[in-house]
């Protein structure tokens, strides 16, 4: 699959490999790979990235995400 002029890359997210367009920036990969990203806390690269830092962070190849659905309710 071949997105515009700069490809794919390859992340790891959650411990698995994972495919999404190059050139995008956190928010927009979260959002590529099914996430909605006012449901979700990340940890990029080892370091739980706040949330108003995801449109200015780039995404590179190999980079390490772990993402965590936040779920609503509880007793």
């Amino acid at each position: 699959m071949t997105g515009g002029m700069t490809g794919d890359l390859l992340l790891r997210v959650n411990g698995e490999a994972r495919r999404c367009p190059a050139g995008l920036c956190l928010d927009a990969v979260l959002v590529a790979l099914g996430y909605q990203p006012r449901l979700v806390v990340v940890e990029f690269n080892g370091e739980i990235l706040p949330r108003d830092r995801w449109p200015a962070q780039a995404v590179v190849e190999s980079d390490v995400l772990e993402v965590v659905t936040i779920v609503g309710g509880g007793s």
